[in-house]
This record gives structure tokens, C-alpha cells and sequence, in this order.
């Protein structure tokens, strides 16, 4: 199979393209419940400054769920399997993957809490195979039937050698969003985003048998840093 060739398309985002008009919104929103009270009420400070400390909070937190700081990975990309989010490590097991591969698959996934970045990233330099996006409920993330009842969106991509991945973006409770950018017949690579979640949730890998796990159960990981396996 050809090598990919990488290409870096990297842009140094400070807020991430999926919180922009989010952010924006807020901010006009709270300017007019703010201006108004500090115009026409002046005289009660107390309250204006609790309405005004509590607005301020409030938008700093969600600046701080769309942050989207670059990353590059430091290491050599090829043979490797590298973390497409933040999060932590709640599930290691071989397991049937009934949507794509129909047969046994090393499942590794990662909750994200509502602190965590939630942008993700392509795990493997590859060539995009499929994207598929599939309706489902809205379990708690961390649930073990949220991987199959959940709604996900599926990529695969395929490898160097010839063997294929599945990364599956889960929805939860709170996360009713997903967006992928992923494109069938496309290369993928390291360092580049493949989509973002909304409001904490779960990706899940899918790996060949007989790649070698380097990650352990509750590990914490990073996105586009941490080391998740070797091909």
C-alpha cells in the first residue's frame, strides 16, 4: 500500500470554529441583561455585581469548553495509535464491533468530562474508508450499551499495511451533538482535527487483535499526545 504523504494542515486555534457563534450569542446576551441593570438600576450595586460576577463565570466557562489549544505530536507517527481525545481511559476489552467490522476488535474508550477539550483528533495517519452517522438515545456516556445504542458517528480509516480502524464518536446525556469532518476517500493524519463533541461524552477505538495496548484502565489521556497503541 502507498505511503501517505503528510501534509500539515494545522491553524493555531485559540477558540475552536464549533464555539465561535456559541460564544458570540452569549456574549450579546449577557451585555443586554448587564448594560440595562448597571444603566437604569446603578444604585443597587449588590446586585448588579452578583448578576454581573455570576455572567462573567458563566462565559469563561464556556470559553473554556471551546478552547481548542494546537497540538503536534512529538513523536514519530508511524506505528502508532495516538489519542483522539482528552479524557480517561474507561474501558479496555476485546469486544464484538457489530457495526463495521462485524467481528472481534480491541475496544478502547475515552470519557470526556465536560472539563475536558472536546475536540478530536485523527488517531493514525490513513486514508478514510467510511463515515456514517447513525441516530440512537442519549445514555450516560460512560455506559457500556451507549457504544451501540447511542447516538455515534463512525469513521474508518485504513492504515499503511492495509488494516483498518474504527473511531466511533458517542453522544451522551448532556452531548447532543456531534460533528465530523471526516470525508470517505480522503487522507487523514495526525494532528488534524476529525470533529468535536458538544458538552462531554465518549469516543471509542476499534483496534486489530494484535496491536499492542500502552494504555491502562482510568489512565488519563491527551489528545494527539498520549500513546494509545502500537501498530
Amino acid at each position: 500500500m502507498k505511503k501517505f504523504k503528510r501534509i500539515r494542515k494545522l491553524k493555531d486555534y485559540r477558540i475552536h470554529r464549533e464555539g465561535t457563534e456559541i460564544l458570540i450569542v452569549a456574549f450579546l446576551l449577557f451585555l443586554l441583561v448587564n448594560a440595562p441593570l448597571w444603566y437604569f438600576f446603578h444604585s443597587m450595586f449588590w446586585l448588579n455585581a452578583l448578576v454581573g460576577i455570576s455572567s462573567l463565570v458563566i462565559y469563561l466557562l464556556m470559553v473554556n469548553f471551546f478552547r481548542s489549544p494546537k497540538r503536534i505530536f512529538p513523536g514519530d507517527v508511524e506505528g502508532v495509535v495516538v489519542a483522539p481525545a482528552d479524557g480517561k481511559v474507561v474501558v479496555i476489552e476485546k469486544v464484538f464491533e457489530p457495526d463495521y467490522f462485524k467481528d472481534e476488535r480491541m475496544q478502547i474508550s475515552i470519557f470526556m468530562s465536560p472539563t475536558n477539550v472536546h475536540a478530536n483528533w485523527y488517531p493514525v495517519d490513513g486514508l478514510v474508508t467510511c463515515v456514517n452517522h447513525q441516530k440512537g438515545k442519549f445514555h450516560r456516556a460512560w455506559l457500556p450499551k451507549a457504544s451501540t445504542e447511542n447516538e455515534r458517528s463512525l469513521v474508518a480509516i485504513k492504515i499503511e499495511d492495509g488494516r483498518e480502524i474504527l473511531v466511533r464518536q458517542i453522544a451522551g446525556a448532556m452531548a447532543r451533538r456531534i460533528v465530523t469532518y471526516a470525508t470517505a476517500g480522503e487522507e487523514c493524519f495526525i494532528d488534524q482535527h476529525m470533529g468535536f463533541i458538544k458538552f462531554g461524552s465518549r469516543v471509542d477505538l476499534y483496534l486489530p487483535l494484535d496491536m499492542e495496548i500502552k494504555v491502562e484502565l482510568n489512565q488519563k489521556t491527551v489528545g494527539n499526545e498520549t500513546i494509545i497503541a502500537n501498530i
